[in-house]
């Protein structure tokens, strides 16, 4: 399960993902970026399924 925390870049709030708590490349975002994921987010669930290796059937 993938780690959330909440840090500060340059005095703004960020969000910070974390696949692991060693993980040496955590994926962040402010509160801009935060709210345009929130407005596509059916569009980003449809990108994952139709790009997700680990779901697709293997021949």
């Amino acid at each position: 399960m993938a780690i959330v925390e909440e840090s500060e870049y340059k005095g703004s709030p960020v969000l910070v993902l974390k696949n692991t708590q060693e993980d040496r490349y955590p994926f962040s975002f402010g509160v801009k970026k935060a709210k345009l994921m929130l407005e596509h987010l059916e569009d980003i669930k449809q990108f994952v399924q139709k790009h997700d290796k680990e779901k697709a059937p293997r021949e």
